[in-house]
């Protein structure tokens, strides 16, 4: 899919300068947003992105605020798992 969008050219320009391309900068913002809401997952991002691993995906998400959604309950639903493999 292709997506367009026009924005004031002076504003694109003082964007470019400070960000460089738009374009990529823009589908990063979409992927972090993306996973931020529980929309995409690592995978789905690493996939957007064209990342190599998942080491990159979990640095860019890391440099951009975007840490690991996991929860106290699932961590406890992951504690319950290993006592059942542990037994």
């Amino acid at each position: 899919m292709q997506i367009t969008i026009e924005i004031p050219e002076d504003l694109g320009n003082i964007l470019e300068v400070k960000w460089g391309n738009l374009s990529e900068r823009t589908l990063e913002s979409l992927a972090v947003e993306g996973y931020r809401s529980g929309i995409l997952t690592r995978g789905q991002v690493r996939q957007l992105l064209n990342l190599a691993s998942f080491y990159e995906v979990e640095q860019f998400l890391k440099d951009r605020g975007a840490d690991l959604l996991y929860s106290e309950e699932d961590l406890e639903q992951d504690i319950q798992i290993a006592h059942e493999l542990t037994n």
